[in-house]
């Protein structure tokens, strides 16, 4: 782990980063999708702890990226929340099925080099 001094509740933040695929044709709806992000989703990404989220495409390619302490307990605290839940019944049609390792949430990018 590269050294920060970004820290949330005690905790050093760290750089996560995924990928995922559009389906073919969904691209303006998502872009557009994300230029109006929902005041509501916002705020729960920033309460969940999420930081310097930033969302890559090239054609139907995704890549994502976000600071946060931990990958998984920030994520499950989306599992159930009602905010979330709206947001991914209406982003589901636009992506494509993405191959997973065992008790991967999403295909899960590696960090080895950062030059701050």
């Amino acid at each position: 782990m590269n050294m920060r001094s970004e820290f949330a509740a005690g905790q050093p933040l760290k750089r996560f980063a995924f990928t995922l695929q559009l389906r073919d044709g969904v691209a303006e709806v998502y872009d557009q999708a994300h230029r109006d992000l929902w005041p509501e989703m916002r705020d729960m990404l920033k309460r969940a702890g999420i930081s310097d989220y930033s969302i890559f495409r090239r054609d139907n390619l995704l890549f994502l990226t976000f600071k946060a302490a931990d990958f998984e307990a920030t994520w499950s605290k989306f599992d159930d929340d009602p905010i979330n839940l709206h947001w991914q019944k209406a982003m589901a049609p636009l992506f494509a099925p993405v191959e997973t390792r065992p008790r991967e949430r999403f295909p899960m990018m590696e960090e080895i080099f950062f030059l701050p």
